[in-house]
């Protein structure tokens, strides 16, 4: 689902040349953070990695800070101003017109106008800020932890965010990285020693069904939030493989990762039964379409689709299959698909 997590990594890669170093190409070299997204006619063709309903429109997010938004159900798609390069990796739209999105870099950038302009919010550098002044009066472990997320630099990114609301959300990603805010993103607070997490697993996804919020990632982990504790606590599940994401809808949680692996619970997390995908591909994408149907696909290409509220789910046909990183219902017969070949329209019936 994932590229590297590390910034350093891409920058060395891009200055290497037959195993030799280019002096004037790392001297060249600017920050994502500090240059605009480049307006490119094969941007809705490149690599997309998250999708979003923003309320008739479509907002799409991707590599090189890259955003488009269909007004059309995906047929057509206008890129958005953007100020940063950074990888864009998920976003979230609580309602038509505000909007967050995140990526590399520790990037989260907002939208009030339904996806067309985008400002920077917060990144990297300014998150390792908030956690060191945060924890500087904290316990010792936590504040030498945060004092090396300064030393590291923007190298971490922001894997989803999820609002609740236009003020109140949610962001999480790499190392345990997690932030609250409450006013819209004007200031976020980190909630690094709020999970059950002591391993620092990265947080691949987060999502809101009723009052409960639900954190989950590598390794098993899924977190719950308790309202009343302010913490994540952890949730016990059949499996130790990393999660991608988690769907539902009502009482009816799913999640999903690795290896076709899927798992629902209908008591909250409590308990959860094994739901038999037949693939051994990783499902990396889900979505509720309005009838209630849910609606999976993989990084093999294989779409599922559920009738009963989860209990089970059955392959369909969606030609050609490509790797999915993410996926939109859209109307009651197309899926929007996104992945490394960028975005596209495919019927699926969904409906009963």
């Amino acid at each position: 689902m994932m590229m590297s997590i590390t910034r350093t990594a891409s920058v060395l890669a891009c200055c290497v040349l037959a195993g030799v170093m280019q002096p004037a190409a790392a001297a060249d070299f600017v920050d994502p953070l500090d240059a605009p997204s480049v307006p490119s006619a094969l941007a809705a063709g490149s690599l997309i990695t998250g999708l979003s309903h923003a309320g008739e429109r479509v907002v799409a997010v991707g590599q090189r800070g890259h955003v488009l938004v269909s007004g059309d159900g995906g047929k057509t798609w206008a890129q958005a101003q953007v100020p940063v390069k950074s990888d864009l990796v998920a976003v979230s739209f609580p309602t038509p017109l505000r909007g967050w999105a995140v990526g590399h870099d520790g990037v989260v950038l907002a939208t009030s106008d339904g996806g067309a302009n985008w400002v920077r919010q917060f990144d990297g550098r300014s998150a390792a800020r908030a956690m060191a002044d945060h924890y500087a009066n904290a316990s010792a472990e936590l504040a030498q932890e945060a004092e090396r997320f300064v030393a590291d630099g923007p190298d971490k990114p922001f894997l989803d965010v999820w609002f609740e609301n236009e003020t109140t959300g949610y962001i999480v990603g790499a190392f345990n990285l997690i932030f609250r805010t409450e006013d819209g993103g004007k200031t976020w607070v980190p909630w690094f020693d709020r999970t059950e997490n002591p391993r620092r697993l990265h947080l691949h996804a987060v999502r809101g069904f009723g009052k409960d919020v639900f954190i989950v990632g590598e390794q098993g982990l899924v977190l719950k939030l308790d309202r009343d504790a302010g913490r994540f606590r952890a949730v016990q599940t059949p499996y130790n493989g990393s999660y991608f994401g988690i769907t539902g809808k009502d009482k009816s949680l799913i999640v999903f990762g690795l290896r076709g692996n899927t798992y629902r619970s209908v008591d909250g997390g409590v308990h959860w039964a094994k739901i038999e995908t037949n693939t051994g591909g990783a499902i990396t994408a889900a979505d509720v379409a309005p009838n209630g149907d849910i609606v999976l696909a993989g990084q093999d290409g294989t779409v599922f689709v559920s009738t009963d509220d989860g209990a089970s789910f059955s392959a369909v046909e969606v030609s050609p299959r490509l790797p999915t990183s993410a996926l939109l219902v859209q109307g009651r017969d197309d899926l929007i698909l996104a992945g490394i070949r960028g975005l596209r329209v495919a019927p699926v019936k969904t409906a009963r």
